[in-house]
């Protein structure tokens, strides 16, 4: 009974994924919702209390997928500087295609939602202390050098953080994927001449 109960849970999730990242969290409807479930709405609450109980459902669900992806591209990667831009890649990439959770990230219209908060102090937290055990690992290994690993970490959190935007939807310097590497050129060697 249990697993079904979950089956039905993520099927829902799912579903409702695809219209929140169609219609916003603001326009997608219980109603809208448990038609395309095929279930009645009243169903729908037998396994979550409301909209934002689904939302911050999809949300976790996307913050997870991106972890999970992050970790799996980078577990193997012994130098520090190709781990780098590898999870730089890899969260440009997978965070453009995360609807949801980017529009939960950096949406003041949401910023009532009580979760969205926790979320997203908790996925800055997760960032910043990754990047800071890759750069400290950089350090050690003699390929970073850098007087303080968590500082750099932030700093480079703040970048891509305000790159979101230009990669995400400036359609008009080029493709994503040129975009990006001209970041991580700029992340990895600045603008001075060497």
């Amino acid at each position: 009974m249990l697993v079904q109960h979950e089956e039905a849970r993520a099927k829902i999730i799912d579903i409702a994924r695809n219209i929140f990242s169609h219609f916003g969290f603001k326009k997608t409807t219980m109603e809208e919702i448990a038609l395309a479930t095929k279930k009645g709405k009243s169903s729908i609450y037998y396994y979550f209390n409301s909209k934002e109980d689904i939302f911050k459902a999809v949300i976790e669900k996307e913050a997870d997928e991106l972890k999970d992806e992050l970790y799996k591209k980078i577990a193997d990667i012994e130098d520090p500087i190709e781990r780098l831009k590898v999870y730089i890649t890899v969260r440009m990439r997978k965070l453009n295609k995360l609807t949801n959770f980017y529009t939960a990230l950096k949406s003041e219209y949401l910023s009532h939602l009580e979760f969205i908060e926790q979320i997203r102090k908790s996925y800055d937290q997760d960032e910043v202390r990754v990047v800071t055990i890759i750069i400290q690992e950089g350090i050690e290994k003699g390929k970073f050098s850098v007087e303080d690993p968590h500082l750099s970490a932030v700093a480079i959190v703040t970048a891509m953080k305000g790159l979101e935007v230009p990669l995400f939807i400036n359609k008009e310097h080029g493709n994503f994927e040129a975009r990006l590497d001209s970041l991580l050129n700029f992340l990895f060697y600045g603008i001075v001449s060497r």
